[in-house]
């Protein structure tokens, strides 16, 4: 076998700035895709005219998803039987097909799916919300509570701060979903945004306590109802204790009430252990667009 050319610096700055310039280039369409403002089905669409897209590494792209990770990643193509070093443009039609179809949400015409997260005080839902409502098409409802905000929420963004008085006249007007009281403070979800966000096509995520799953479930039976666990009742307890916004006498009552609450799990379609955020949002889209 013969030497390989020798490449002239000229050359040689050349290839490094082309190869600089699809690196970039991936980059930048993988930050699209983590952000939401490119499918799987776009990217695929791009790749057949654009040779940088067409040679990124299938894993290399299900791993940018917003809530995938390596590890899921590599499951899923695994499962869909797409070797872990299949580029795009080697991908069959069948195998492109399963990707699409895996990575779709309900479209406009069809009605989307409701997921009910709920679970014991202090496991995590606010933060799992938070992530899904930042990083996925989900709807994710904001419920109104009587309870004074605390000095970091927003009206309208984390609820919808109301009297007594005007959360009984929101009763009386048929305008929750369900409502329940939970230590000491009411909590309901406005109706009318589940609703018309369900008709669009969009899956929807309520952030709710257990009572009020279970009101939704009497009212909506195809609702998927999740139950939240922690990892460990240990962590749980070191969660509660550590909440700076909670008297001590609360959160004695937060923890008993967690007991009781920790057996619920068994009347929820899924359980869910929050061990990683990203895990349980990565769950909760599967199962919206297992449809």
């Amino acid at each position: 076998m013969g030497a390989p050319p020798q490449l002239t610096p000229e050359d040689r700055a050349r290839a490094l700035a082309q190869a600089k310039a699809a690196r970039q280039r991936r980059a930048a369409i993988k930050s699209q895709v983590k952000d939401g403002s490119l499918s799987i089905h776009q990217v695929i669409e791009l790749a057949r005219t654009d040779e940088v897209i067409a040679k990124m590494r299938v894993l290399e792209l299900v791993e940018s998803i917003s809530g995938v990770g390596k590890i899921r990643g590599k499951a899923l193509l695994e499962r869909l039987e797409i070797s872990l070093t299949r580029r795009i443009q080697g991908l069959g039609k069948h195998q492109m097909n399963d990707l699409i179809s895996q990575f779709s949400l309900p479209s406009l015409g069809k009605k989307g799916r409701l997921v009910v997260l709920s679970g014991p005080g202090g496991v995590g839902k606010s933060t799992v919300a938070a992530e899904l409502k930042r990083s996925s098409p989900f709807f994710v409802s904001v419920s109104a509570t009587t309870r004074a905000p605390r000095f970091n929420e927003q009206e309208g963004v984390d609820y919808f701060f109301m009297s007594d008085i005007e959360f009984d006249q929101a009763i009386a007007r048929g305008d929750f979903l369900e409502w329940a009281a939970f230590a000491g403070n009411r909590y309901g979800t406005p109706k009318k945004a589940v609703t018309d966000a369900l008709e669009q096509g969009k899956s929807v995520l309520l952030e709710i306590e257990i009572s009020g799953a279970m009101q939704v479930k009497a009212k909506m039976p195809d609702a998927l109802l999740v139950f939240l666990a922690p990892p460990t009742w240990e962590e749980l307890v070191a969660r509660l204790e550590g909440r700076g916004t909670d008297s001590p006498e609360r959160r004695a009552a937060r923890l008993a009430l967690a007991q009781e609450e920790m057996e619920a799990a068994v009347h929820f379609d899924k359980t869910l252990t929050n061990d990683r955020v990203e895990n349980v949002v990565a769950s909760l889209i599967e199962w919206a667009t297992a449809q």
